[in-house]
Protein backbone atom coordinates (compact mmCIF):
# COMPACT_ATOMS: atom_id res chain seq x y z
CA UNK A 1 0.00 0.00 0.00
CA UNK A 2 2.80 2.63 0.59
CA UNK A 3 3.41 1.88 -3.37
CA UNK A 4 0.57 2.97 -3.89
CA UNK A 5 0.28 6.12 -1.93
CA UNK A 6 3.79 7.43 -2.98
CA UNK A 7 2.27 6.88 -6.86
CA UNK A 8 -0.76 8.67 -6.34
CA UNK A 9 0.88 11.45 -4.46
CA UNK A 10 3.16 11.83 -7.18
CA UNK A 11 0.19 11.56 -9.41
CA UNK A 12 -1.63 13.95 -7.91
CA UNK A 13 1.38 16.62 -7.53
CA UNK A 14 2.19 16.58 -11.28
CA UNK A 15 -1.83 17.28 -12.04
CA UNK A 16 -1.43 20.23 -9.17
CA UNK A 17 -3.93 18.29 -7.15
CA UNK A 18 -3.58 19.56 -3.20
CA UNK A 19 -4.97 16.97 -0.57
CA UNK A 20 -6.10 19.22 2.09
CA UNK A 21 -5.45 18.81 5.70
CA UNK A 22 -8.97 18.02 5.93
CA UNK A 23 -9.36 15.27 2.88
CA UNK A 24 -6.33 13.42 4.85
CA UNK A 25 -8.72 10.50 6.03
CA UNK A 26 -10.48 10.28 2.93
CA UNK A 27 -6.77 10.04 0.91
CA UNK A 28 -6.07 7.57 3.33
CA UNK A 29 -8.93 5.38 2.26
CA UNK A 30 -8.50 5.73 -1.25
CA UNK A 31 -5.37 4.73 -1.22
CA UNK A 32 -6.60 1.44 0.65
CA UNK A 33 -8.60 0.79 -2.30
CA UNK A 34 -8.12 -2.29 -3.64
CA UNK A 35 -9.37 -1.28 -7.54
CA UNK A 36 -6.50 1.59 -6.87
CA UNK A 37 -3.89 -0.54 -5.66
CA UNK A 38 -4.29 -2.98 -8.47
CA UNK A 39 -4.35 -0.20 -10.97
CA UNK A 40 -1.28 1.45 -9.79
CA UNK A 41 0.72 -2.03 -9.54
CA UNK A 42 -0.13 -2.80 -13.22
CA UNK A 43 0.89 0.83 -14.45
CA UNK A 44 4.25 0.50 -12.52
CA UNK A 45 4.34 -3.44 -14.42
CA UNK A 46 3.81 -1.13 -17.99
CA UNK A 47 6.24 1.26 -17.06
CA UNK A 48 8.54 -0.87 -16.09
CA UNK A 49 7.43 -3.02 -19.58
CA UNK A 50 8.22 0.18 -21.44
CA UNK A 51 11.52 1.24 -19.89
CA UNK A 52 12.80 -2.26 -20.59
CA UNK A 53 11.57 -2.35 -24.28
CA UNK A 54 13.19 1.24 -24.88
CA UNK A 55 16.77 -0.17 -22.94
CA UNK A 56 16.34 -3.73 -25.67
CA UNK A 57 15.89 -0.58 -28.64
CA UNK A 58 18.97 1.34 -27.76
CA UNK A 59 21.17 -1.55 -27.13
CA UNK A 60 19.78 -3.03 -31.01
CA UNK A 61 20.65 0.02 -32.34
CA UNK A 62 24.08 0.45 -30.64
CA UNK A 63 25.35 -2.56 -32.50
CA UNK A 64 23.56 -1.71 -35.43
CA UNK A 65 24.76 1.84 -35.47
CA UNK A 66 28.06 0.71 -34.52
CA UNK A 67 30.98 0.44 -37.57
CA UNK A 68 32.60 -3.00 -37.41
CA UNK A 69 35.26 -3.32 -39.69
CA UNK A 70 36.77 -6.18 -40.39
CA UNK A 71 40.58 -6.49 -42.12
CA UNK A 72 40.93 -6.99 -45.88
CA UNK A 73 41.65 -10.31 -46.57
CA UNK A 74 43.20 -12.12 -50.20
CA UNK A 75 42.49 -14.93 -52.03
CA UNK A 76 44.27 -18.33 -51.06
CA UNK A 77 45.90 -16.64 -48.45
CA UNK A 78 45.32 -17.96 -44.56
CA UNK A 79 43.06 -15.33 -43.03
CA UNK A 80 41.93 -14.49 -39.62
CA UNK A 81 40.11 -11.79 -38.17
CA UNK A 82 39.49 -11.48 -34.64
CA UNK A 83 36.34 -9.04 -33.85
CA UNK A 84 35.98 -7.22 -30.58
CA UNK A 85 32.87 -7.72 -28.85
CA UNK A 86 34.55 -5.75 -25.65
CA UNK A 87 33.20 -2.53 -26.98
CA UNK A 88 30.98 -0.96 -25.08
CA UNK A 89 28.46 -0.51 -27.90
CA UNK A 90 28.57 -4.46 -28.63
CA UNK A 91 29.33 -5.48 -25.24
CA UNK A 92 25.38 -6.66 -24.98
CA UNK A 93 25.87 -8.87 -27.99
CA UNK A 94 25.21 -12.80 -26.58
CA UNK A 95 24.60 -14.37 -29.60
CA UNK A 96 26.38 -13.76 -33.19
CA UNK A 97 27.15 -15.65 -36.11
CA UNK A 98 27.22 -15.07 -39.95
CA UNK A 99 25.28 -16.04 -42.83
CA UNK A 100 26.73 -18.20 -45.31
CA UNK A 101 30.25 -17.24 -45.05
CA UNK A 102 31.51 -20.58 -46.59
CA UNK A 103 30.90 -19.33 -49.99
CA UNK A 104 33.63 -17.34 -49.61
CA UNK A 105 36.14 -20.40 -47.68
CA UNK A 106 35.83 -18.46 -44.64
CA UNK A 107 34.09 -19.54 -41.23
CA UNK A 108 32.62 -18.10 -37.84
CA UNK A 109 34.54 -19.57 -34.67
CA UNK A 110 31.64 -18.35 -31.96
CA UNK A 111 33.95 -19.45 -29.21
CA UNK A 112 36.84 -17.20 -30.43
CA UNK A 113 34.95 -14.33 -32.04
CA UNK A 114 37.07 -15.04 -35.33
CA UNK A 115 36.88 -15.37 -38.55
CA UNK A 116 39.29 -17.55 -40.40
CA UNK A 117 39.67 -20.01 -43.33
CA UNK A 118 40.97 -19.80 -46.61
CA UNK A 119 39.20 -16.94 -48.91
CA UNK A 120 38.35 -18.61 -52.44
CA UNK A 121 37.03 -15.40 -54.26
CA UNK A 122 38.13 -11.61 -54.78
CA UNK A 123 35.55 -8.45 -54.31
CA UNK A 124 33.86 -6.43 -52.55
CA UNK A 125 31.19 -8.28 -50.30
CA UNK A 126 28.04 -7.48 -47.48
CA UNK A 127 27.67 -10.47 -45.34
CA UNK A 128 25.18 -10.85 -42.84
CA UNK A 129 25.77 -10.70 -39.08
CA UNK A 130 22.68 -11.94 -37.18
CA UNK A 131 22.34 -11.27 -33.56
CA UNK A 132 20.96 -11.10 -30.34
CA UNK A 133 21.39 -8.57 -26.85
CA UNK A 134 20.93 -9.08 -23.21
CA UNK A 135 17.32 -8.93 -21.91
CA UNK A 136 15.50 -10.69 -25.06
CA UNK A 137 13.75 -13.88 -25.16
CA UNK A 138 15.57 -17.30 -26.51
CA UNK A 139 13.03 -17.40 -28.74
CA UNK A 140 13.28 -14.22 -30.21
CA UNK A 141 14.53 -13.96 -34.09
CA UNK A 142 17.84 -12.36 -34.29
CA UNK A 143 18.61 -9.29 -36.10
CA UNK A 144 20.20 -8.10 -38.64
CA UNK A 145 23.23 -6.17 -39.42
CA UNK A 146 25.21 -5.69 -42.49
CA UNK A 147 28.64 -5.79 -42.82
CA UNK A 148 31.07 -4.62 -45.72
CA UNK A 149 33.96 -7.89 -46.21
CA UNK A 150 36.89 -6.91 -48.86
CA UNK A 151 38.36 -9.91 -50.25
CA UNK A 152 41.19 -9.20 -52.45
CA UNK A 153 42.42 -11.10 -55.43
CA UNK A 154 45.91 -13.07 -55.15
CA UNK A 155 48.47 -10.92 -56.53
CA UNK A 156 49.94 -13.50 -57.73
CA UNK A 157 46.79 -14.15 -60.35
CA UNK A 158 47.34 -10.82 -61.56
CA UNK A 159 50.42 -11.67 -63.56
CA UNK A 160 50.06 -13.19 -66.92
CA UNK A 161 52.89 -16.44 -67.41
CA UNK A 162 53.08 -16.08 -71.21
CA UNK A 163 55.94 -18.49 -72.90
CA UNK A 164 58.63 -16.83 -74.43
CA UNK A 165 58.28 -19.24 -77.45
CA UNK A 166 54.67 -19.09 -77.57
CA UNK A 167 53.85 -20.72 -80.55
CA UNK A 168 57.18 -20.64 -82.23
CA UNK A 169 59.04 -22.54 -84.47
CA UNK A 170 63.05 -23.39 -84.85
CA UNK A 171 63.72 -20.68 -86.71
CA UNK A 172 62.39 -18.74 -84.91
CA UNK A 173 63.89 -19.63 -81.79
CA UNK A 174 67.09 -19.46 -83.41
CA UNK A 175 66.77 -15.89 -85.23
CA UNK A 176 66.07 -14.46 -81.54
CA UNK A 177 68.41 -16.61 -79.50
CA UNK A 178 65.71 -18.10 -77.17
CA UNK A 179 66.63 -20.04 -74.16
CA UNK A 180 64.33 -21.55 -71.76
CA UNK A 181 61.84 -19.75 -69.97
CA UNK A 182 63.45 -21.53 -66.60
CA UNK A 183 65.89 -24.36 -65.62
CA UNK A 184 67.31 -26.08 -63.19
CA UNK A 185 70.33 -28.80 -62.42
CA UNK A 186 71.64 -30.64 -60.02
CA UNK A 187 74.91 -31.83 -59.75
CA UNK A 188 77.94 -33.57 -58.09
CA UNK A 189 80.84 -30.72 -58.13
CA UNK A 190 83.74 -32.84 -56.95
CA UNK A 191 83.48 -33.65 -53.57
CA UNK A 192 80.10 -30.87 -52.57
CA UNK A 193 77.27 -30.60 -54.59
CA UNK A 194 75.80 -27.74 -56.57
CA UNK A 195 71.84 -27.29 -57.08
CA UNK A 196 71.23 -24.26 -59.27
CA UNK A 197 67.85 -22.75 -61.10
CA UNK A 198 66.99 -19.67 -63.08
CA UNK A 199 63.64 -18.17 -63.46
CA UNK A 200 62.16 -15.84 -65.27
CA UNK A 201 60.61 -12.92 -63.73
CA UNK A 202 57.11 -12.00 -63.41
CA UNK A 203 57.63 -8.71 -64.97
CA UNK A 204 59.13 -10.79 -67.88
CA UNK A 205 56.39 -13.28 -67.88
CA UNK A 206 53.78 -10.81 -67.97
CA UNK A 207 54.38 -9.80 -71.93
CA UNK A 208 56.27 -12.77 -72.74
CA UNK A 209 59.72 -11.95 -73.29
CA UNK A 210 62.63 -13.42 -71.91
CA UNK A 211 64.91 -14.73 -69.29
CA UNK A 212 67.69 -12.42 -69.16
CA UNK A 213 69.69 -14.28 -66.41
CA UNK A 214 71.91 -17.36 -66.82
CA UNK A 215 74.80 -19.37 -65.63
CA UNK A 216 76.94 -22.53 -66.37
CA UNK A 217 79.27 -24.40 -64.33
CA UNK A 218 81.93 -27.47 -64.59
CA UNK A 219 84.28 -29.94 -62.76
CA UNK A 220 87.31 -31.00 -64.14
CA UNK A 221 87.89 -34.19 -63.11
CA UNK A 222 91.79 -33.93 -64.18
CA UNK A 223 92.88 -31.55 -61.87
CA UNK A 224 89.95 -31.02 -59.10
CA UNK A 225 88.81 -27.33 -59.79
CA UNK A 226 85.35 -26.12 -60.26
CA UNK A 227 84.15 -23.07 -61.53
CA UNK A 228 80.51 -22.00 -61.60
CA UNK A 229 79.15 -18.63 -63.08
CA UNK A 230 75.87 -16.88 -62.72
CA UNK A 231 75.24 -13.82 -65.06
CA UNK A 232 72.30 -11.22 -64.91
CA UNK A 233 71.49 -9.30 -68.54
CA UNK A 234 69.97 -6.07 -68.22
CA UNK A 235 66.78 -5.19 -69.04
CA UNK A 236 67.10 -2.14 -70.72
CA UNK A 237 69.45 -4.49 -73.31
CA UNK A 238 67.78 -5.38 -76.18
CA UNK A 239 69.92 -9.01 -76.02
CA UNK A 240 71.33 -8.94 -73.07
CA UNK A 241 70.12 -12.83 -73.05
CA UNK A 242 72.43 -13.64 -75.39
CA UNK A 243 75.59 -11.52 -73.64
CA UNK A 244 74.33 -13.35 -70.24
CA UNK A 245 74.41 -16.76 -72.45
CA UNK A 246 77.99 -15.93 -73.77
CA UNK A 247 79.62 -14.61 -70.88
CA UNK A 248 79.22 -17.96 -68.65
CA UNK A 249 80.10 -19.87 -71.68
CA UNK A 250 82.85 -17.65 -72.47
CA UNK A 251 84.10 -18.14 -68.45
CA UNK A 252 83.82 -22.20 -68.51
CA UNK A 253 85.89 -22.08 -71.85
CA UNK A 254 88.35 -19.98 -70.83
CA UNK A 255 89.23 -22.17 -68.07
CA UNK A 256 88.58 -25.60 -70.30
CA UNK A 257 91.73 -24.57 -72.51
CA UNK A 258 94.13 -23.18 -69.64
CA UNK A 259 93.41 -25.30 -66.49
CA UNK A 260 96.11 -27.04 -67.48
CA UNK A 261 98.38 -29.55 -64.91
CA UNK A 262 101.62 -27.47 -65.32
CA UNK A 263 99.89 -23.60 -64.33
CA UNK A 264 98.24 -25.20 -61.50
CA UNK A 265 101.26 -26.71 -60.22
CA UNK A 266 102.97 -24.07 -59.09
CA UNK A 267 99.62 -22.38 -57.89
CA UNK A 268 99.55 -25.77 -55.18
CA UNK A 269 102.67 -25.08 -53.98
CA UNK A 270 102.12 -21.45 -53.61
CA UNK A 271 98.70 -22.83 -51.77
CA UNK A 272 100.54 -25.26 -49.46
CA UNK A 273 103.07 -23.12 -48.27
CA UNK A 274 100.58 -20.29 -47.53
CA UNK A 275 98.79 -22.48 -45.33
CA UNK A 276 101.54 -23.88 -43.69
CA UNK A 277 103.49 -20.77 -42.96
CA UNK A 278 100.97 -18.20 -43.92
CA UNK A 279 103.04 -16.21 -46.65
CA UNK A 280 103.24 -16.19 -50.32
CA UNK A 281 99.87 -14.01 -50.35
CA UNK A 282 101.63 -11.94 -52.87
CA UNK A 283 101.80 -15.10 -55.20
CA UNK A 284 98.34 -15.88 -54.81
CA UNK A 285 97.03 -12.76 -55.55
CA UNK A 286 98.93 -12.47 -58.53
CA UNK A 287 97.75 -15.89 -59.46
CA UNK A 288 94.23 -15.15 -58.69
CA UNK A 289 94.42 -11.97 -60.91
CA UNK A 290 96.19 -13.03 -63.86
CA UNK A 291 94.18 -16.01 -64.02
CA UNK A 292 90.48 -14.91 -63.38
CA UNK A 293 90.89 -11.31 -65.23
CA UNK A 294 92.00 -13.34 -67.80
CA UNK A 295 88.99 -14.67 -68.18
CA UNK A 296 86.50 -12.32 -67.37
CA UNK A 297 88.46 -9.72 -70.07
CA UNK A 298 87.78 -13.69 -72.77
CA UNK A 299 84.32 -12.94 -71.84
CA UNK A 300 84.45 -9.46 -72.39
CA UNK A 301 86.14 -10.37 -76.02
CA UNK A 302 83.12 -13.13 -76.64
CA UNK A 303 80.61 -10.76 -76.61
CA UNK A 304 82.31 -8.08 -78.46
CA UNK A 305 83.24 -10.61 -81.51
CA UNK A 306 79.58 -11.93 -81.48
CA UNK A 307 78.21 -8.04 -81.59
CA UNK A 308 80.39 -7.48 -84.09
CA UNK A 309 79.44 -10.71 -86.25
CA UNK A 310 75.72 -9.52 -85.99
CA UNK A 311 76.81 -5.93 -86.19
CA UNK A 312 74.70 -4.75 -83.15
CA UNK A 313 76.35 -2.55 -80.67
CA UNK A 314 77.87 -4.50 -77.86
CA UNK A 315 75.71 -2.37 -75.09
CA UNK A 316 72.92 -4.65 -76.47
CA UNK A 317 74.51 -7.26 -74.60
CA UNK A 318 75.40 -5.96 -71.10
CA UNK A 319 75.54 -7.99 -68.34
CA UNK A 320 76.61 -8.77 -65.29
CA UNK A 321 79.15 -11.85 -64.47
CA UNK A 322 80.07 -13.29 -60.75
CA UNK A 323 81.87 -16.41 -61.17
CA UNK A 324 83.63 -18.45 -58.50
CA UNK A 325 86.85 -21.19 -58.67
CA UNK A 326 87.42 -23.83 -56.34
CA UNK A 327 88.85 -26.67 -55.51
CA UNK A 328 89.51 -28.75 -52.57
CA UNK A 329 93.25 -29.82 -51.16
CA UNK A 330 93.91 -31.96 -48.19
CA UNK A 331 94.30 -28.50 -45.98
CA UNK A 332 90.93 -27.30 -47.02
CA UNK A 333 89.33 -25.32 -49.99
CA UNK A 334 90.73 -22.52 -52.05
CA UNK A 335 88.22 -20.36 -53.77
CA UNK A 336 88.57 -17.53 -56.20
CA UNK A 337 86.05 -15.10 -57.17
CA UNK A 338 85.31 -12.77 -59.78
CA UNK A 339 82.26 -9.69 -59.91
CA UNK A 340 81.43 -7.33 -62.04
CA UNK A 341 77.41 -6.14 -61.51
CA UNK A 342 75.14 -6.35 -58.62
CA UNK A 343 75.28 -9.85 -58.24
CA UNK A 344 76.73 -11.30 -54.93
CA UNK A 345 78.83 -14.38 -53.66
CA UNK A 346 78.48 -15.31 -50.16
CA UNK A 347 80.58 -17.95 -48.25
CA UNK A 348 78.94 -19.70 -44.80
CA UNK A 349 81.57 -21.67 -43.24
CA UNK A 350 80.74 -24.99 -42.19
CA UNK A 351 79.15 -24.22 -38.23
CA UNK A 352 77.45 -21.26 -39.53
CA UNK A 353 78.68 -19.01 -37.61
CA UNK A 354 80.41 -16.49 -40.28
CA UNK A 355 79.92 -15.34 -43.69
CA UNK A 356 82.31 -13.98 -46.13
CA UNK A 357 81.18 -11.79 -48.61
CA UNK A 358 83.71 -12.67 -52.03
CA UNK A 359 83.18 -9.74 -54.06
CA UNK A 360 81.70 -6.16 -53.77
CA UNK A 361 78.90 -4.93 -55.57
CA UNK A 362 78.47 -2.32 -58.17
CA UNK A 363 75.56 -0.48 -56.34
CA UNK A 364 75.81 2.57 -54.20
CA UNK A 365 78.36 5.32 -53.55
CA UNK A 366 81.08 2.67 -54.01
CA UNK A 367 80.38 1.06 -57.63
CA UNK A 368 78.69 4.74 -58.49
CA UNK A 369 75.68 2.44 -60.07
CA UNK A 370 75.91 -1.20 -62.22
CA UNK A 371 78.39 -2.82 -64.28
CA UNK A 372 78.42 -4.83 -67.02
CA UNK A 373 81.10 -7.23 -68.47
CA UNK A 374 80.33 -5.97 -71.68
CA UNK A 375 81.99 -2.32 -70.44
CA UNK A 376 85.64 -2.38 -71.73
CA UNK A 377 86.51 0.33 -69.44
CA UNK A 378 86.35 -1.30 -66.04
CA UNK A 379 89.67 -3.59 -67.27
CA UNK A 380 90.90 -0.04 -67.03
CA UNK A 381 89.77 0.98 -63.56
CA UNK A 382 91.80 1.55 -60.75
CA UNK A 383 89.44 -0.87 -59.24
CA UNK A 384 89.21 -3.59 -61.44
CA UNK A 385 91.88 -5.29 -58.95
CA UNK A 386 89.64 -5.26 -56.24
CA UNK A 387 86.81 -7.31 -57.99
CA UNK A 388 88.93 -10.70 -57.65
CA UNK A 389 88.37 -12.40 -53.63
CA UNK A 390 90.32 -15.15 -52.24
CA UNK A 391 90.00 -17.69 -49.24
CA UNK A 392 91.53 -20.49 -48.23
CA UNK A 393 88.67 -22.36 -45.57
CA UNK A 394 89.15 -25.56 -43.66
CA UNK A 395 85.18 -26.79 -44.73
CA UNK A 396 82.22 -24.79 -45.72
CA UNK A 397 78.10 -25.13 -45.49
CA UNK A 398 77.15 -23.18 -48.37
CA UNK A 399 78.82 -21.11 -51.63
CA UNK A 400 75.96 -18.68 -52.92
CA UNK A 401 75.89 -17.14 -56.18
CA UNK A 402 72.76 -15.49 -56.75
CA UNK A 403 71.52 -12.44 -58.97
CA UNK A 404 69.43 -9.52 -57.79
CA UNK A 405 66.15 -11.03 -58.16
CA UNK A 406 67.33 -13.36 -55.34
CA UNK A 407 69.20 -10.25 -53.41
CA UNK A 408 67.04 -7.42 -53.57
CA UNK A 409 63.83 -9.72 -52.36
CA UNK A 410 66.09 -11.48 -49.50
CA UNK A 411 68.48 -9.42 -48.36
CA UNK A 412 67.31 -5.96 -49.41
CA UNK A 413 69.84 -3.84 -49.59
CA UNK A 414 73.52 -4.26 -49.90
CA UNK A 415 74.69 -3.89 -46.25
CA UNK A 416 72.72 -6.68 -45.20
CA UNK A 417 75.17 -9.38 -47.17
CA UNK A 418 77.69 -9.18 -44.81
CA UNK A 419 75.31 -9.76 -41.58
CA UNK A 420 75.13 -13.38 -40.53
CA UNK A 421 71.41 -13.19 -38.82
CA UNK A 422 70.83 -12.22 -42.55
CA UNK A 423 72.21 -15.45 -43.63
CA UNK A 424 71.25 -17.78 -41.31
CA UNK A 425 67.33 -16.21 -41.87
CA UNK A 426 67.82 -16.78 -45.62
CA UNK A 427 68.89 -20.28 -45.34
CA UNK A 428 65.85 -20.86 -42.70
CA UNK A 429 63.52 -19.80 -45.46
CA UNK A 430 65.00 -21.47 -48.13
CA UNK A 431 64.50 -24.40 -45.62
CA UNK A 432 60.78 -23.74 -45.36
CA UNK A 433 60.37 -20.92 -43.01
CA UNK A 434 58.59 -18.90 -45.14
CA UNK A 435 54.77 -18.03 -46.28
CA UNK A 436 54.14 -20.63 -48.98
CA UNK A 437 55.78 -23.38 -46.57
CA UNK A 438 57.97 -24.63 -49.48
CA UNK A 439 60.94 -25.94 -48.09
CA UNK A 440 64.26 -27.63 -49.92
CA UNK A 441 65.93 -30.81 -48.65
CA UNK A 442 69.72 -30.37 -48.94
CA UNK A 443 69.62 -33.69 -49.23
CA UNK A 444 71.86 -35.32 -51.88
CA UNK A 445 69.72 -38.19 -52.57
CA UNK A 446 66.68 -36.03 -52.46
CA UNK A 447 64.72 -37.04 -56.14
CA UNK A 448 62.66 -33.92 -55.48
CA UNK A 449 65.33 -31.14 -54.75
CA UNK A 450 65.89 -29.38 -58.48
CA UNK A 451 61.58 -28.97 -58.14
CA UNK A 452 61.58 -28.30 -54.55
CA UNK A 453 64.29 -25.41 -55.44
CA UNK A 454 62.21 -23.94 -58.62
CA UNK A 455 58.84 -23.95 -56.95
CA UNK A 456 60.54 -22.01 -53.97
CA UNK A 457 62.12 -19.46 -56.76
CA UNK A 458 58.30 -18.45 -56.95
CA UNK A 459 58.19 -16.87 -53.18
CA UNK A 460 56.27 -13.31 -53.62
CA UNK A 461 57.96 -10.34 -52.73
CA UNK A 462 55.94 -7.53 -53.84
CA UNK A 463 57.96 -4.95 -56.03
CA UNK A 464 60.42 -7.49 -56.95
CA UNK A 465 59.59 -9.42 -60.04
CA UNK A 466 63.22 -9.47 -62.10
CA UNK A 467 64.79 -12.58 -63.58
CA UNK A 468 65.55 -14.69 -60.11
CA UNK A 469 68.66 -17.04 -60.10
CA UNK A 470 70.26 -18.94 -57.31
CA UNK A 471 73.53 -21.40 -57.07
CA UNK A 472 74.15 -23.56 -54.14
CA UNK A 473 77.09 -25.34 -53.29
CA UNK A 474 76.97 -27.27 -50.57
Amino acid sequence: MLETKKYLESLFKAHNIEVLSNKKNLFEQYVSDAFNIEAVKLIKEKHKNIMEKWDLKVKIDDVLAKQIIIPNATVAKPYQAVLDFNQSELQNIIFVEFDNLNQYGLNFNADLKLIEGVPSQSGDFRVKMLFSVLGEEENSEPHVKMISLVINADPKSLWKNIASDDQKDDEWKAQNYWKPDQVSDFQPLGDKHILVSSKRGRSHANVGSFREDDYAFKHFEDNGWSIVCVADGAGSAKLARQGSKIACKAVIDYFEQNLTAESLKSFDEILLHHHQKGEDTKQISHFVYNNLSKAAFYAHKQIEEFATKIECPIKDFHSTLIFALLKKFDFGYAILTFGVGDCPIGLLNKDLTKIKLMNWLDVGEFGGGTRFITMPEIFNSEKFPTRFGFTLTDDFSYLMLMTDGIYDAKFVVEANLEKLEKWKTFIDDLKGNNEDNVAIDFNPSNQEITHQLSTWMDFWSPGNHDDRTLAIIF
